[in-house]
């Protein structure tokens, strides 16, 4: 039986213009789906029904605007402050917090012409790389509700992939968006360091993390980054150029080129820590070389040079931002294990210390942008292993946890450090039934790259008609 969540965001938004459904009843439909599904899947921390509802009807009133996302319902990231919403950032620091003020990236969604449902579910701070903290229940893959969703944007692609939200905004400073939209079988996209003008990066340790897209479809996510870019100023672009409007659509859906292509199973963790590709992510990996031979590109295998410094200064790092979250005395006692030992690890850090790590990665973002010249895009897997049962990382052995998030995420976090875009792509099923990804990872700037091979791939494979079946 066919239902508007079915429809792509795209098409959402094109019946919202025309006048075929109003904003409040395309809220109402996805709402109604929160409150039936979302106990059992953990997408939403805070759902602001009221709220929605009396946005859309705002918008009514005012009358349709060819506005990039208007009328579209979306979830804002529960790192992401809105005005008079209760924001946790997933720990039982903030659980009464309401901010006074909304975000930037929140004010960017809402002058596109957005209508926030709630806040998704996010680990605490956004640090790790799964979604169970403790002001929450854990976020789940709608594909196996016994399995983690990833994170730390793992609210937001349970609520894309069980069809509670059409598209949703998420934040990436390892691999945020792109390891939950592998594990719920959707496109997400990290933009080039930069590129959003809420969302730089530049305030951040390292530039880590940046604002990005999770979809059904490659359309849906370019859709939902140009409205990030164009809704408001932009002050810098460091190396990624600014697209006139819709120009990252454009590229989605013309999805044209040939293009030479690396492919990589090797890591910058491969030094420090033990890595395995699994067979089923080998097989993701080995039927997108197929598909993209069979489509005419140059694919030549690459190993990323060896770099023992990396795996000691991305932990340096991680530290050091979770060093300044506003825990002191019996307020540690709040926060989860893993969360409590990179604040006190972070403090304990030296100047130099800082200095000589923010150097080094900076050495290491050369190093891999000249690695990775002459191709237009570099394939990997996008997670090393399936997706991880709920409680399988260990909550006080923090080291021991470290090494896990290492384990099934080793190809995202230097995309982040080398500031760089890059794409996850749900190619393969599982026997099981389990959704496994790709990554392509593109030149400062490629975002048209990565979305123009990302719509060839998904013409051939329809991914976009892959559905978890219980929802």
């Amino acid at each position: 039986m066919f239902e508007l969540h079915h429809l792509s965001a795209q098409e959402q938004w094109d019946w919202l213009q025309r006048g075929e459904i109003t904003p409040t009843e395309l809220a109402t439909h996805y709402l109604e789906r929160i409150e039936r599904f979302d106990g059992e899947l953990g997408a939403f921390v805070t759902v602001t029904a009221d709220r929605a509802l009396d946005r859309a009807r705002e918008l009514e009133k005012s009358g349709r605007t060819p506005a990039a996302l208007w009328g579209l319902p979306l979830g804002d990231k529960d790192l992401a402050r809105r005005e008079g919403v209760r924001s946790t950032f997933g720990s039982r620091l903030f659980a009464d917090f309401v901010p006074e003020e909304s975000d930037e990236l929140v004010q960017a969604l809402d002058a596109a012409g957005g209508v926030s449902l709630g806040k998704t579910n996010t680990p605490e701070f956004g640090l790790p790389s799964y979604t169970e903290s403790a002001v929450a229940r854990p976020a789940v893959t709608p594909y196996d509700t016994t399995l983690g969703a990833g994170g730390s944007s793992g609210g937001a692609a349970v609520a894309v992939a069980a069809g509670l939200l059409p598209v949703a905004p998420g934040s990436d400073g390892g691999g945020s968006v792109r390891i939950p939209a592998a594990a719920c079988g959707l496109v997400g996209l990290k933009p080039s360091r930069g590129l959003v003008p809420s969302g730089s990066g530049l305030l951040a340790l390292a530039g880590l993390p940046v604002p990005g897209p999770i979809a059904r479809t490659v359309a849906d996510a370019a859709m939902l980054l140009d409205a990030m870019i164009d809704a408001g100023p932009y002050p810098y672009t460091l190396r990624a150029p600014r697209w006139d409007g819709g120009e990252l659509l454009n590229a989605a859906t013309r999805g044209e080129g040939r293009f030479q292509l690396g492919v990589m199973t090797t890591s910058p963790w491969d030094d420090a820590y033990e890595v395995t590709v699994s067979p089923e992510a080998r097989a993701a990996l080995d039927l997108a070389i197929t598909e993209l031979d069979a489509l005419g590109h140059g694919i030549e295998e690459y190993t990323l040079e060896p770099d023992p410094s990396y795996a000691p200064n991305f932990r340096t790092i991680w530290q050091a931002g979770a060093a300044g979250i506003p825990a002191e005395g019996e307020q540690l006692e709040l926060l989860q294990p893993l969360t409590r030992w990179l604040v006190e690890r972070g403090r304990e850090l030296s100047a130099r210390q800082l200095g000589e790590a923010l150097q080094a990665l900076t050495v290491f973002e050369r190093s891999v942008i000249r690695q990775f010249a002459s191709f237009d895009a570099v394939l990997t897997p996008s997670l090393a292993l399936t997706p991880r049962p709920v409680g399988w990382y260990d909550a006080e052995d923090v080291e021991r946890n470290f090494e896990q998030q290492v384990q099934y995420t080793p190809f995202t976090s230097f995309a982040n450090v080398a500031g760089l875009p890059a794409i996850t792509l749900p190619v393969y099923e599982t026997p099981e039934g389990l959704p496994m990804g790709v990554q392509l990872v593109g030149r400062p700037g490629g975002e048209h790259v990565l979305l123009a091979i990302g719509a060839q791939l998904e013409r051939r494979l329809r991914w976009q008609r892959r559905h978890p079946q219980q929802w």
